[in-house]
């Protein structure tokens, strides 16, 4: 079947995919500091993991729904996908302003639901938008594109608490109160994320269903969406069940980062662990300043750790950009991409361990940037190659359950039983995560479709 779509340019392709920068200033202030918060709200480290459960549970229920959604709707204005975007980006703008103004532990989570349930009503559409705006032999450079401006927003978001405090604004705070800059952080992501993703509404524009009346017969048909997930995930293509492979060691390795890289890193390289409430006495004066002292070196070294974090998105921007540049006039074998990077990736997570200094740890997330760039364009480009363009939406839902899955196996237990076989530290939670890395990496061996290693066009 020859593929008709015509091919656009790189300012189209930009305009389409500059939403994910809010989505992900949305998502690297909650990767990169709701532990922090957490923590400051007197959660312990082995229960932090199962406090992040929402982001997975979320993705579980809300993208497969979204993509069915997206897939049967037709705005005459707003097209398939960007009514989500905006419903997202409003709901996840008002969640990420609030979430530093939790007063207790179970409100902040309670927010990160609604937040994560909010960034996956965005989210999961934009993979589809490239599948749809885009012909084959665009898609590895569409997704790297997306990957690109997921790692500018990556990079300075995660760098955003640093900035404030160095522009003034105090790490102190009392007990059980979020510092002033990590609330403005989260303020100005809000904003940044409301303001992406009107820019791609406005400038972006969908191809209509090529068949409108069986679209709307269709759409017509009522309680289908339990039947149709059914059917896809049975009819799922090979190709896709390797890469679900893929995807399970490679989330669970992020999501480790994600809920334990602040508690680890301010504990085994910076010696600043978050102080234990009920070590002090808050009526006695010396007590309060002895807490005080504890707690902003602790909230001081979770900033740094937060700016050393972003540089994975700046690595995984450059990653990209080179792929950008190479995509867009040659092929490149995708499976081989992702697995060197995959490996790099589980080398950085496991050099923490060693690192005599902080200094180094921008040589180990720049590692990981490599594994992040290629985790977020890869998989969903050999995915678009190997699947019906007409139930993208759907597929890119069902899809995330190979995210989502490692992620709750690793909430509900999974990160504390296996870290815990290596010692009681929690900075041996890295070591898991850069094991599990490099065994995703391994497993793209698995891939063997070559139409999703390596795009051909017909006349080749």
């Amino acid at each position: 079947m020859v593929d008709k779509k015509p091919l656009l340019k790189f300012w189209d392709i930009w305009n389409m995919s500059f939403g994910l920068l809010g989505i992900q200033f949305g998502m690297a202030l909650t990767a990169g500091f709701m532990s922090r918060i957490f923590q400051t709200l007197g959660a312990d480290i082995d229960d932090i993991p199962i406090l992040w459960i929402a982001a997975p549970l979320t993705g579980l229920l809300v993208q497969p729904i979204i993509g069915y959604m997206s897939d049967r709707t037709w705005h005459s204005k707003l097209g398939r996908r960007r009514p989500y975007f905006l419903i997202g980006a409003i709901l996840s703008s008002i969640a990420l302003f609030f979430v530093p103004y939790s007063p207790t532990l179970w409100i902040a989570a309670g927010f990160l639901w609604v937040l994560d349930a909010s960034i996956n009503i965005s989210m999961e559409p934009f993979r589809a938008l490239v599948a749809d705006k885009l012909p084959n032999s665009q898609r590895s450079f569409g997704f790297v594109v997306q990957t690109l401006i997921i790692g500018i927003g990556t990079w300075v978001a995660s760098s955003l608490p640093w900035m404030v405090s160095k522009l003034g604004v105090t790490d102190s705070a009392d007990l059980g109160v979020i510092p002033m800059s990590v609330k403005v952080a989260f303020a100005i992501g809000a904003v940044v994320f409301l303001v992406s993703i009107l820019y791609t509404v406005f400038t972006t524009t969908e191809y209509p269903p090529e068949n409108m009346e069986a679209f709307k017969k269709e759409k017509e048909k009522k309680n289908q969406f339990i039947p149709n997930i059914l059917k896809s995930i049975g009819s799922m293509p090979l190709t896709m069940k390797k890469l679900g492979i893929v995807q399970f060691f490679s989330w669970f390795a992020f999501f480790t980062m994600w809920s334990l890289a602040n508690p680890a890193i301010t504990e085994h390289i910076f010696n600043t662990p978050a102080p234990i409430e009920s070590a002090y006495d808050m009526t006695v004066a010396a007590d309060v300043a002895a807490f005080n002292t504890v707690n902003t070196a602790f909230q001081e070294s979770s900033n740094e750790v937060g700016k050393y974090m972003g540089t994975h998105g700046l690595s995984s921007m450059i990653f990209a950009l080179f792929l950008v540049v190479y995509t867009s006039k040659r092929r490149i074998n995708r499976k081989y991409v992702h697995m060197i990077s995959l490996i790099l990736g589980g080398i950085g997570f496991i050099s923490m361990y060693f690192i005599p200094s902080p200094e180094y740890l921008y040589l180990s997330f720049t590692l990981i940037g490599f594994a992040w760039g290629s985790i977020l364009s890869m998989p969903y480009a050999m995915l678009s190659s190997s699947v019906d363009p007409n139930k993208m939406g759907v597929i890119m839902g069902i899809f995330n359950m190979f995210i989502v899955i490692p992620q709750i196996i690793a909430a509900l237990g999974g990160i504390n039983y296996v870290s815990n076989l290596f010692g009681e530290q929690t900075i041996n939670a890295m070591i898991v995560a850069g094991s599990s890395l490099i065994i995703a990496g391994l497993s793209n061996l698995l891939i063997t479709n070559k139409k999703a290693i390596s795009y051909q066009t017909e006349e080749n």
